[in-house]
């Protein structure tokens, strides 16, 4: 996910953010998560300047409503920006990049995600900076004017050290037990941030003064950020706590650090010392023969696009299966803290295994962790399992990623660090609206020798009669989960796109059509073969609903769920859950042999059980030798196409039409491209003054590739209209129309046409608009639609215009008034997903005014309720009002003076929901909702910053929720 968007709406108009990652700030033993996005400007007079924004965020970072500024540094001369790890320890390709920021006034650590988009953050970053001629101006940097706040009282002077704390104005800091910063006279405009101020790079610096500056700092070892070296990571939560020092009990917590090494100059990987592997595990490549090596070029030539899909062809020619031992481990903690040893679960009666994969489920059930993704719990149980690994071998941590209470490791032996390589990690959320992560995935791939292995750890929707919304969220993980590769002009990597995929977790499949005793009775006679019967998982799959194509084990353990938290007996709670198999290992792929499977009754921490199982898994290692034959080969028979004629390639179709399309329902056209004799690369590209190839309710997968003599690939047409582009189509304004040009590298361009009819929705219009609107949307003539939703909405009321319309839409009115009837007492209300399926029939109900067939669960109507105000082009509280209503938070009475400005519909939907709300918090004890939660749901919907207006920070962003929150609280 491309999280500069969301830093965008925080800017001004005539700021731009370049690239964003995600980052990780280290201040002594405090690990933070933090946004960094590259933000240019163009002054008037030409030029350009570079800040650093550093942005606190909850969740996932998709609009500025999930990030608050927390400091900006200015790239001027005397910022530097390097990748720093302790000497003497060993490094592991795919860990965290470490970088250290300094300035004139501070010094800040971050862990930045390994991979792709890491590297291009630090090349984009290398860019920017101004340079050390001094014939070039100094940057002035008086756009940031409009970020200073109050002066600060000036601070005592201290000694600071490796991580000092942001924000602190020391005159002296000592970083990395080196270099120490003389006290500088700040600039007057400088004294009045509140951010942290620093300045530039350091890339003008020659190797050998480098050389000899890093020889005079001991204990840490550094090199320059340059292009070539970075990371990918674009996850929420995803984050380290590499010290870079052995724990005593056999694990090397590792930093990675990647200079530029030439193919050339790598040795085959089984004879390096550990200077050579320390050398070659900083390179984005380790050996020519790699996959990682064949696509690890970003812009390379047709010929070399060649020699690289070839070799991927060829490669049964030149490597050779050898096998190992990986652990698969899950566990749901039900938000408890690390109690017990793990060894009884991790290490205790198997041989070391050379991967391990480690998954956690529920790691933090507080409200914090769900609706912001910090949570201290991360590091305990990170630590727990680091503790607990087997002690007869060393590992280095590849990764860790997370997403709320759903958390996946990844360790490897010391001596496998040298072969891992292409690490991505990502997450997809599956609680409501797509966006809560308190259910969903978190997955990591990389390639292990020659082999693409891609492990995924899931938390699927609860209760038993949910087991269709397991299914979806497990299709939503599989459709959503994407991984970028090394090679910008290659698509995404799905799950399915890999050798080997592990998946884990608590997948919440129960066991159906038997009462509680019964369950028990044979799981006390240990005929689980009987109980299996019943299990939905295997009917599922059995079905081809889910998991077509894995494998599981036998299950010759009982089930892990539900017991009595520190015991091992079933539950005697109020809800006395039947037990069942909630906790499973499956895999996907070839040379793969189960050894165990089973679960660990000696941990009583959870209500659930942990579970293992380890693998013999054979992986694809390069024959040096036979790699060398097999590319000259290749080279060999590419020369004789050098001369080749002109690239031509027919297609199977040229048009495309979508009819009906509806809101949120994705429509699907395919077209095969057939190539001829002569290898091609193709893309679509943008027609003349236009930003994308094609409209923003359109996309085209795969964009781009490459194709061999005589190979053919299908590729497909995506249309789905979300809020982004609802109302233009709803006016008229947009069309299901489109040109798209594929143009072939060193060949002509093929024009295909896209048309089709949109069917209009209550979904993306504005509220005065469906006031207007007495019959149902799809009653009405398209002119007519056209009308009023381009009508403008009047800010004081018309009487003429009260006579014509409704107080409220009556949209609005149906889902509420259903819920209000079937609803108030539900359990998580607003908190659990509905199906797919149902917010479809939910929205046909509303656009054809038959509610009176709607059938669907509480959840459905629930999220459909947040997804009609989500889609409003303007808000409940109009834009116009929204800083006022940010100065009277905390002032009931000049709130609702507020609320009286606001136009008459609106006002009154405000009222109304507020009113239904308020009866929902009269039914806390049943619904377990809280003023609180629906204050952080409803705020971010009710109350929308203006787009492209500057962001709040974090104190004002709870000021939105508190003008919510009173009036929850009060009567209207």
């Amino acid at each position: 996910m491309d999280q500069s968007v969301a830093i965008q709406e925080t800017l001004a108009e005539e700021e731009y953010c370049i690239i964003a990652v995600q980052g990780v700030l280290c201040e002594g033993d405090s690990r933070q998560s933090r946004l960094l996005g590259l933000v240019r400007y163009r002054p008037e007079g030409g030029g350009q300047e570079h800040a650093l924004f550093l942005y606190t965020h909850r969740r996932m970072a998709i609009t500025g409503d999930d990030v608050s500024l927390d400091q900006i540094v200015p790239i001027s001369r005397d910022f530097t920006l390097e990748e720093v790890s302790p000497e003497g320890e060993l490094y592991i390709l795919g860990s965290d990049v470490t970088v250290q920021l300094d300035t004139a006034e501070l010094s800040l650590v971050f862990h930045l995600p390994f991979g792709s988009h890491t590297r291009m953050f630090l090349q984009e970053v290398s860019r920017a900076h101004p340079g050390l001629d001094p014939a070039t101006p100094d940057p002035e940097f008086l756009w940031l004017s409009r970020y200073r706040c109050a002066r600060r009282e000036p601070e005592p002077p201290a000694t600071r050290v490796w991580n000092s704390a942001p924000g602190t104005w020391p005159g002296s800091a000592r970083i990395g037990g080196g270099r120490v910063h003389s006290p500088r006279q700040s600039l007057p405009w400088r004294e009045n941030w509140c951010v942290c101020i620093g300045a530039a790079w350091l890339s003008c610096k020659s190797s050998a003064a480098l050389r000899d500056w890093a020889v005079h700092r001991p204990g840490v070892q550094k090199s320059l950020v340059h292009p070539g070296t970075g990371g990918h990571d674009e996850v929420t939560g995803s984050s380290s706590f590499d010290d870079s020092k052995p724990n005593g009990k056999g694990l090397l917590v590792d930093q990675s650090s990647r200079g530029q090494d030439k193919p050339e100059n790598l040795l085959p990987r089984q004879n390096k010392s550990k200077s050579e592997i320390t050398d070659m595990v900083r390179s984005s490549t380790i050996t020519v023969s790699d996959k990682a090596h064949i696509l690890s070029v970003q812009k390379f030539g047709l010929r070399d696009t060649i020699v690289k899909s070839q070799l991927m062809q060829k490669e049964e020619d030149y490597t050779y299966i050898q096998s190992f031992r990986f652990f698969v481990g899950t566990y749901n903690v039900n938000g408890q803290s690390p109690k017990e040893c793990l060894r009884p679960w991790l290490s205790d009666g198997i041989q070391a295994p050379d991967v391990y994969c480690v998954g956690f489920q529920e790691l933090d059930l507080s409200k914090e962790a769900f609706f912001f993704h910090d949570t201290p719990k991360e590091e305990e149980w990170f630590k727990a399992v680091s503790d607990s690994l087997h002690p007869d071998a060393k590992y280095a941590k590849v990764k860790l990623i997370r997403l709320v209470g759903i958390m996946l490791l990844l360790y490897v032996k010391q001596e496998h660090a040298a072969h891992i390589s292409e690490v991505e990690a990502e997450t997809v959320g599956t609680g409501i609206m797509g966006r809560m992560g308190n259910k969903g995935g978190v997955a990591i791939r990389f390639q292990f020798h020659n082999t693409s292995i891609c492990v995924v750890n899931s938390h699927l929707a609860a209760h038993t009669e949910e087991y269709e919304r397991r299914n979806q969220d497990y299709k939503d993980i599989c459709s959503r989960m994407q991984f970028c590769q090394l090679d910008p002009s290659l698509p995404p990597l799905t799950i399915s796109k890999h050798d080997v995929i592990l998946w884990l977790g608590d997948l919440n499949y129960r066991i159906e059509e038997l009462d509680v005793e019964k369950v028990k009775k044979l799981i006390e006679e240990k005929a689980f073969q009987t109980l299996y019967a019943y299990d939905q998982l295997r009917a599922q799959v059995a079905a081809k609903a889910v998991f077509e194509g894995f494998e599981e084990g036998e299950l010759t353990f009982q089930p892990t769920y539900k017991y009595d938290t520190g015991s091992n007996d079933w539950d005697t709670s109020e809800k006395c859950r039947a037990p069942a198999w909630c906790d499973r290992v499956l895999w996907k792929g070839k040379n793969i042999t189960q050894l165990s499977y089973q679960s660990h009754m000696a941990l009583k921490t959870s209500d659930h059980k942990p579970v293992s199982s380890v693998f013999d898994i054979g992986v694809r290692v390069v024959n040096e030798e036979l790699y060398r034959k097999t590319l000259e080969e290749i080279v060999r028979s590419l020369d004789k196409l050098e001369n080749a004629s002109i690239p031509s390639v027919s297609l199977s179709k040229r048009e495309f039409s979508f009819q009906n399309v509806k809101y949120m329902q994705l429509q699907v056209e395919s077209f095969t491209i057939q190539n001829g004799q002569v290898p091609c690369q193709f893309e679509f590209i943008n027609k003349p003054n236009e930003e994308s190839y094609c409209k923003q309710w359109l996309h085209a997968n795969p964009s781009r590739g490459f194709l061999l003599p005589n190979t053919a690939i299908e590729i497909k047409l995506a249309l789905f209209v979300n809020k982004t582009t609802a109302t233009k189509l709803n006016s008229g304004e947009d069309k299901i129309e489109d040109i798209l040009v594929l143009h072939l590298d060193r060949g002509k361009d093929y024009f295909l046409s896209v048309s089709g009819n949109y069917l209009p929705s209550c979904f993306g219009s504005p509220i005065h608009t469906l006031c207007h609107m007495k019959e149902p949307i799809l009653d009405l003539p398209l002119e007519t639609i056209r009308e009023l939703t381009l009508m403008q909405l009047h800010t004081e009321d018309d009487g003429s215009q009260l006579e014509k319309s409704m107080e409220i839409p009556k949209e609005l009115w149906m889902m509420v008034d259903y819920l209000y009837r079937n609803a108030v007492q539900q359990e998580d209300l607003f908190q659990q997903p509905g199906l797919r399926w149902e917010f479809e029939h939910i929205r046909d109900c509303l656009d054809t005014g038959t509610i009176d067939t709607l059938s669907a669960s509480n959840h459905s109507v629930a999220e459909a309720l947040l997804l009609f105000l989500e889609s409003l082009p303007e808000p409940v509280i109009c834009y116009s009002a929204y800083r006022t209503c940010l100065e009277c938070s905390g002032n009931l009475t000049a709130s609702k003076q507020v609320i009286t400005t606001l136009p008459a519909c609106h006002r009154n939907v405000f009222t109304y929901l507020m009113a239904f709300l308020q009866e929902l918090l009269k039914n806390s004890t049943k619904n377990h909702l809280d003023d609180n939660i629906l204050a952080s749901i409803f705020g971010s919907l009710l109350l929308r910053n203006p787009a492209g207006d500057q962001k709040l920070e974090m104190a004002e962003k709870k000021k939105a929720q508190e003008f919510i929150h009173q009036f929850l609280c009060n009567s209207p």
